[in-house]
């Protein structure tokens, strides 16, 4: 079978509509492309390059960092961190910026979409006269729903026509747009191209990574399930453009949760080549990317910076780099031990490696206090703490060619190469010590516990310089050759962006508002099949070894004999943290003020150790991000026009 990643020759295709591709500044580029007539798709060839664009294109989208910020931070998952620009500080909401029309980084989503959503139009259009199979059609229907549900959960509605009619392909430059509504872009757009893609997609990809019934099925319960929310707006949250909620079709919000439970179950009793991994530690471990639980991703490789999408050695900070993970990372470079016990010759610990469990660091997105005392207060019986996180810090100055047997490091006790310099517990402990001098402890502010050779941080001094990195997401070279490898290269891994494991909880959700459920399917059992998933240990990250423990039974006897929607919120940002799933999840179940109103964290200095609370202003305008500015200058419409365009509150 074919790799997707070998397919992708990175030419893709671009509207020559008003749909403009973004650039890292945050200000759109407004020079329109140069266009492509349907004769292009006349061919195989044509319609297979455009399908491999259509892959490529989640690279412009996933891995991209200011996208995965605009997902994350303001949420009960992120918040700014010690190095954070405008384009974080703007998110969180809390004081510290404006999220504004020329901020918002949603802008990434909006000029990577429409381009492809009209490849996969002139796709769809052309390509019965190439004589290809309505597989690799299906392919572009579901692209095209993929980006069109992206959209309508960002903005609200957006046109469905793109200069030649809805949904046709466009080849010339259009510099005026009419917004649809909510409604029309789901009923017309989204639902018939993921129902036939459902019909015409197999069940095996085409290629490695291609797209499957299975991953049809997701975004279509999905999709229900979000349209469901819409339609029934619980706390009357304003939709954009203005309409009635009510359904062209006539259906009612019951309908669409039924709808979205009985597809999302369907998926899971046919799962084709899917299924869950045996633990959660598998699921996100490198070593084991591209898995069955994986159904789609934005693909990389370290075998060719051609076929990468970017340089192997230096990251760009820019797509189609994955260096979403760098945003998530602290500077652990900045600690100290020493190599006498007198502590006069300090030195680096710990180096820069292109390992899952550090990465480069850049500080810009730090989780709350909150995310490790409340979201994963258990980290005995759970292992999604441990499978998320790296919460011990190992000294690795052997890769960087140091040549000490030993380091002093807390109360002068003695550490080697590969044991741990820093811990973050899993619990506040009282008996900590911390020390006023300098960056205090190990240059990093951290504390010490008598007897104990590493530096510990507990989990309230958690600050927006110091916290644990997202392990799950961390990078993976298998040609280090025992060194520190590339650290600073964007990461070579693919970049996760559908799960087997969320049509469990499709089906939960859609169950706890009222769908009827299947012998064995309630809420309960679906959650339950996650939770006891969770309890089965496989590896320990923070001792680096092997675990072999099921505390599935215990995971599942604590669960609420009742699900609710705040539950399962909980239980979804457990299995999916720092994934870019937390601002849909709020948004949609309408608890985004509830949930994220509010956070704790400690300051950005190294010896800031005192817990603060933060409100965010939480408007339901913010419920729908800011048309992009750039979108705006480059239309010509009337001043009055434009103001119409954008969302109310921006």
């Amino acid at each position: 079978m074919k790799n997707i990643i070998s397919k992708i020759k990175w030419v893709v295709l671009t509207t020559t509509a008003l749909f403009l591709a973004t650039s890292c500044s945050s200000v759109l580029d407004e020079q329109p492309r140069t266009g492509f007539d349907p004769s292009f798709f006349s061919t195989k060839q044509g319609v297979e390059g455009g399908v491999t664009s259509l892959y490529a294109h989640l690279r412009y989208i996933y891995g991209q960092a200011y996208y995965y910020n605009s997902c994350l931070t303001g949420t009960d998952e992120y918040t700014y961190g010690q190095s954070a620009d405008g384009n974080f500080k703007d998110a969180d909401l809390s004081g510290a910026g404006t999220l504004d029309a020329t901020s918002s980084r949603s802008d990434a989503l909006w000029g990577t979409a429409f381009p492809n959503i009209n490849t996969a139009s002139g796709i769809i259009e052309n390509a019965e006269s190439a004589g290809v199979g309505s597989d690799l059609v299906a392919e572009a229907r579901f692209f095209r729903a993929f980006d069109y549900f992206l959209l309508v959960q960002t903005f609200g509605g957006v046109p469905l026509d793109l200069g030649a009619g809805e949904l046709k392909f466009n080849t010339s430059t259009s510099r005026t747009s009419v917004r649809n509504t909510v409604p029309e872009v789901y009923t017309k757009g989204i639902f018939p191209d993921l129902k036939q893609a459902i019909t015409d997609l197999p069940e095996t990809g085409r290629v490695t990574g291609g797209v499957t019934k299975t991953v049809a099925r997701l975004y279509l319960s999905k999709a229900y399930l979000t349209y469901a929310w819409w339609l029934e707006n619980p706390n009357n949250i304003p939709t954009y453009p203005e309409t009635a909620r009510t359904d062209p079709d006539g259906h009612d919000a019951a309908w669409y949760f039924q709808q979205a439970y009985d597809i999302a179950t369907e998926a899971i009793a046919n799962p084709g080549p899917f299924g869950l991994q045996k633990s959660f530690y598998l699921v996100n471990q490198a070593e084991n990317d591209r898995n069955n639980e994986i159904l789609l991703y934005a693909d990389h490789t370290e075998d060719s910076e051609l076929y990468n999408g970017g340089s192997l050695t230096y990251g760009s900070g820019g797509a189609p780099d994955n260096f979403a993970g760098w945003m998530v990372g602290w500077n652990y470079e900045t600690m100290r031990s020493y190599t006498d016990n007198a502590q006069k010759n300090a030195v680096k610990p710990i180096w820069r490696e292109a390992s899952q469990a550090l990465g480069r660091p850049w500080t810009r997105m730090a989780p709350p206090v909150d995310v490790f005392l409340k979201t994963f207060a258990d980290k005995t019986n759970d292992s999604r703490c441990d499978g998320t996180f790296n919460m011990a810090y190992r000294a690795n100055w052997g890769k960087g060619g140091q040549t000490w047997d030993k380091v002093y490091n807390a109360n002068n006790l003695v550490v080697k190469d590969g044991e741990v310099i820093l811990t973050f517990l899993n619990e506040d402990n009282p008996n900590v010590k911390y020390s006023d001098a300098g960056n205090g402890v190990g240059n990093i502010g951290a504390a010490t516990i008598d007897g104990r050779a590493d530096y510990v941080i507990n989990p309230s001094a958690i600050s927006r310089v110091k916290f644990p990195s997202l392990w799950k997401l961390g990078p993976y070279r298998t040609d280090n050759n025992g060194g520190l490898g590339q650290p600073n290269a964007g990461s070579t891994r693919p970049f996760p962006v559908a799960k087997f494991s969320e049509l469990y909880f499709i089906a939960a959700e859609a169950a706890v508002k009222g769908a009827t459920t299947t012998a064995g399917k309630t809420a309960r059992d679906l959650i339950n099949v996650i939770r006891g998933r969770a309890g089965v240990w496989s590896w320990d990250n923070a001792a680096n070894s092997p675990k072999v423990q099921d505390n599935s039974e215990a995971m599942k006897s604590t669960t609420p004999a009742t699900i609710d929607i705040k539950y399962i919120l909980a239980e979804r940002s457990r299995e999916y943290f720092g994934e870019g799933y937390r601002w849909f999840d709020l948004v949609r179940t309408q608890t985004w003020a509830n949930i994220a109103g509010e956070y704790r964290i400690c300051g950005s200095g190294w010896n800031d150790h005192e817990l603060k609370t933060y409100t965010r202003q939480i408007l339901p305008t913010h419920y729908l991000r800011p048309i992009p500015q750039g979108q705006l200058d480059g239309m010509e419409m009337t001043e009055a026009e434009k103001d119409a365009y954008q969302n109310p509150g921006y």
